[in-house]
C-alpha cells in the first residue's frame, strides 16, 4: 500500500483526525460506560453476584459497607438479648440481690445499653466480666450459640473479601500504561498505526498479548466489530515473553486493513478502537488485564513517538517516562522520502533505535 491512502492536498503536519468529540464506549483506563436500562431482574442479579459486587467496589465504599454489616449484627443480637431480658423479667430487678425463685438469664442487663454493650463484648470476645449469661437459662445459651455462629461466618466472609480484594490481578494492572495517543507514521514508505504500553514497575511480566477491536455503530443503530491485529518488531508469536521496558505495536495499514478508508484525512467516520492488553505476573502466575480506546481525535497522523530509551553515564538502560505521551510531527513528504537505513551499528529495540548503542530522538539514521 502506498501513502497516497492517507495523505492530504497539502503538506502540512496533521493534528488529530477529527476535531468534534464523541462519547467513548471505553475510557481511557478500560472502564464501559454503558448504562444498562429496563433489565428485569436486575436486583435479583446483584443478590445472586454479592461477591463480584464487593471486589468492584471502591475501597471506601467497601470500608462502608464492611462497617455497617458489624453495626447491624450487633444491633440485632442487642435487640435480642434487651427482649430476652424484658420477657424474663430481668430488667426491673436488683441484679445484686434477685428473688430466691427468679433466675436471672443475663447479668446486668438492665437497658438498652447494657444489652448493646453484651452483645459488642459477646462477638468480640471481649469478656470484662460484669455481664454474663446463666448456664441455668436454656434461652440464653441458645442466643449465645448463634450470635457467635453468625458472628464467626461475619468475619470470615469479611477476612476473605479483605484478602481477595488486595490480592487480585487487578491491582498490578495498574502499573501497565497506554500512551493516551496513537499515531499513524512511516517507515519504509509504508504506514503503520502505533501505540506503545509501558510496564511502570520493576517487576516483569510475561506471556503479554494484545488483541484489539474496532468498533464503528452502523445506521440502524448496531454496533458492528472487526478485530485488528497488532504486532510487535519481528517477534512472531502471538506472546511477547518479557514485558519490562515499554513496547511499540504496528498494525500495517494496507489496502485490506479495516483501518485503510477510516484514517483518510477527508474521512469522517466516527469510530472506536479498543485495544486489550493481558499478562502473567511473574511472581504470582496470575493473569492480569488492562484496556484502553482511542478515538479519532486520539491518532495523530504523520507524528512518531520520542524515544524513551536512553543509556546513562556507566552504560545502564534508562527509560524516560517523561517522554512516553510525546509525539513529533513529521512532514508527509518527508514521511514518503524518508525510509531506515540500516547500518552496522543501528540498533533497534522494539521501535526505539540506536546508534553505537546511543538511541537517537528520531529514530531514523540518514
Amino acid at each position: 500500500m502506498t501513502t497516497d491512502m492517507i495523505e492530504s492536498n497539502n503538506t502540512k503536519s496533521s493534528a488529530p483526525l477529527l476535531t468534534q468529540r464523541y462519547l467513548r464506549m471505553v475510557t481511557k483506563d478500560g472502564h464501559s460506560t454503558f448504562q444498562m436500562d429496563g433489565a428485569q431482574g436486575k436486583g435479583l442479579a446483584y443478590l445472586r453476584d454479592a461477591w463480584g459486587i464487593l471486589m468492584d467496589m471502591r475501597w471506601r465504599w467497601m470500608m462502608l459497607v464492611f462497617s455497617a454489616s458489624f453495626v447491624i449484627h450487633w444491633l440485632v443480637f442487642a435487640v435480642l438479648w434487651y427482649l430476652l431480658a424484658e420477657m424474663n423479667g430481668d430488667l426491673e430487678l436488683d441484679h445484686d440481690a434477685p428473688p430466691d425463685n427468679h433466675t436471672i438469664c443475663i447479668k446486668y442487663i438492665t437497658s438498652f445499653t447494657a444489652a448493646f454493650s453484651f452483645s459488642l463484648e459477646t462477638q468480640l470476645t471481649i469478656g470484662y466480666g460484669t455481664m454474663f449469661p446463666s448456664g441455668d437459662c436454656p434461652s440464653a445459651i441458645a442466643l449465645l450459640a448463634i450470635q457467635m455462629v453468625l458472628g464467626l461466618m461475619l468475619e470470615a466472609f469479611i477476612t476473605g473479601a479483605f484478602v481477595a480484594k488486595i490480592a487480585r490481578p487487578k491491582n498490578r494492572a495498574f502499573s501497565i500504561r497506554f500512551t493516551r495517543s496513537a499515531v499513524v507514521t512511516h517507515t519504509e514508505e509504508k504506514p503503520y498505526l502505533m501505540f506503545q504500553v509501558a510496564n511502570t514497575r520493576s517487576s516483569p511480566l510475561t506471556s503479554v498479548q494484545i488483541s484489539a477491536i474496532l468498533y464503528q455503530e452502523q445506521e440502524n443503530g448496531q454496533l458492528h466489530q472487526t478485530s485488528v491485529d497488532f504486532h510487535l518488531d519481528s517477534v512472531t508469536s502471538d506472546e511477547c515473553p518479557f514485558f519490562i521496558f515499554p513496547l511499540t505495536y504496528y498494525h500495517s495499514i494496507t489496502p485490506s486493513s479495516p483501518l485503510a478508508a477510516l484514517l483518510q484525512r477527508e474521512a469522517t467516520h466516527h469510530f472506536e478502537l479498543v485495544v486489550f492488553l493481558s499478562a502473567v505476573q511473574e511472581g504470582t502466575g496470575e493473569t492480569c488485564q488492562r484496556r484502553t480506546s482511542y478515538l479519532p481525535s486520539e491518532i495523530m497522523l504523520y507524528h512518531r513517538f520520542a524515544s524513551v530509551l536512553a543509556r546513562n553515564a556507566k552504560g545502564e538502560y534508562q527509560i524516560k517516562m517523561e517522554n512516553f505521551d510525546k509525539t513529533i510531527p513529521e512532514l508527509p513528504a518527508a514521511a514518503d522520502s524518508k525510509s531506515p537505513k540500516r547500518t552496522d551499528k543501528e540498533i533497534r529495540i522494539n521501535g526505539q533505535h540506536a546508534d553505537s548503542f546511543q538511541l537517537s530522538e528520531t529514530g531514523l539514521t540518514e
